[in-house]
């Protein structure tokens, strides 16, 4: 199978400031994101040959963001893959212009969930194909399991797990507080962390992202092109999504401590990238910390701590800004929140400023590898994107 690495490049991208943003519409946002990513590239909106559009809960077909960008009779696709969508968007316009279908292409997510009035994500799954579930069961509930198998596999006590959760939430926070586009911008103590209102046991408030609105956008080209626009583009180099059988849920032999997609998802980017070494050779990281227990096993699943290990590497700061391997340097998911198709593409925008040198009090020292980790679905029933770009070629 033919690899996709430095083939295509990102040259410009674009994010809004993901909140409760009441006196912006969904196409606000879209125009904001789309416009702010080709001022970056230095392109006009005339130049872009096709479009993806990732959405879940925001219409049905790409003229969603066709009309209020006026993209004149292209190609305009709409992609959803539960909390990975973003991601999907990503996907479908990088191997468009591999695969030489295009030169330039616009991919952009969006999501206004605080307009539905749910206070989490919006239940549309038809009943008769998730009749797995005995009752329904909330994402912090099933989230929960994770914790508390993850705990039980590795001999946590509750105040042991509780206070590894915390420091993620701390580390996350702090990010936060330096980022003005993410929604929660203040920093918390471990305290605060640990004593939070509990959501689902064994996670607490700040174990949990929130609800947000927001967009982000991402205009790519061919490798081959892409220094006619920047001095400074950022190369893909792997792209994978891993589609689980929902087996965990269906299997007593899962351990409820580990997300198999993730595993296998990181593996086969490895591959497609050459990394061999995933610990040293990967600078910088957003994964998908919709609970802080996700981000705690995510560490062991893309191997950048063994297997029951990941606590060490949590208190020792290893994942921190000034750590040997800074992870959602920007706030994550638990200072974004989780507008679904906004996210893959946000986290992407965090990794592209990165490794051009421009994420201001949050830059990390000479970063040249990335990662991203966009998971949808659930322990056990989960969708996930692995994506790796690097600011050189080769």
């Amino acid at each position: 199978m033919e690899s996709i690495k430095d083939k295509v490049a990102i040259i410009g991208m674009g994010c809004v400031k993901f909140g409760e943003n009441w006196g912006k519409s969904l196409e606000d946002m879209i125009i904001e994101a789309a416009y702010e990513a080709y001022e970056d590239a230095g392109i006009d909106p005339k130049d872009i040959q096709a479009a993806w559009w990732g959405t879940c809960f925001a219409g049905h077909t790409g003229q969603i963001m066709a009309s209020p960008l006026k993209l004149k009779y292209i190609p305009v696709t709409h992609v959803e893959n539960a909390c990975a969508t973003g991601s999907e968007a990503i996907r479908g316009a990088c191997y468009a212009v591999a695969s030489g279908a295009a030169d330039i292409v616009l991919a952009l997510g969006a999501e206004k969930l605080k307009d539905t009035g749910f206070m989490g994500l919006p239940q549309t799954r038809p009943i008769a194909t998730w009749s797995y579930r005995l009752t329904s069961q909330t994402p912090p509930a099933v989230f929960a399991m994770l914790a508390t198998g993850y705990f039980a596999k590795y001999g946590l006590s509750h105040e042991e797990g509780k206070k590894i959760l915390a420091h993620i939430a701390v580390k996350n926070h702090y990010n936060g507080s330096l980022n003005p586009k993410a929604h929660f911008q203040k920093e918390i103590t471990l305290e605060q962390a640990i004593k939070a209102p509990m959501i689902a046991y064994p996670l607490g408030l700040y174990d949990s992202c929130g609800v947000s609105d927001g967009a982000a956008a991402a205009i790519i080209c061919r490798a081959d092109m892409a220094k006619k626009f920047r001095a400074d583009p950022i190369y893909i180099k792997s792209m994978q999504i891993a589609q689980g059988p929902r087996e965990g849920w269906l299997s007593q032999k899962y351990d409820f401590a580990h997300v198999e997609e993730t595993w296998r998802g990181g593996n086969a980017a490895y591959k497609e990238a050459g990394i061999k070494n995933p610990r040293k050779e990967i600078n910088i990281a957003e994964v998908h910390d919709c609970f802080g227990i996700t981000e705690l096993t995510i560490m062991e699943d893309l191997q950048f701590s063994p297997r029951g290990m990941v606590k060490e590497d949590v208190l020792a700061g290893t994942f921190t800004l000034k750590g040997d391997l800074p992870v959602n340097t920007d706030g994550g998911l638990k200072c974004f929140g989780h507008p679904i198709g906004a996210t893959g593409l946000r986290m992407q925008y965090e990794v592209y400023k990165q490794l051009q040198g421009k994420a201001g009090p949050r830059q990390i020292k000479n970063p040249r590898i990335g990662l991203t980790h966009n998971q949808g679905g659930e322990p056990g029933a989960a969708t996930v994107s692995v994506l790796i770009t690097g600011n050189e070629l080769g």
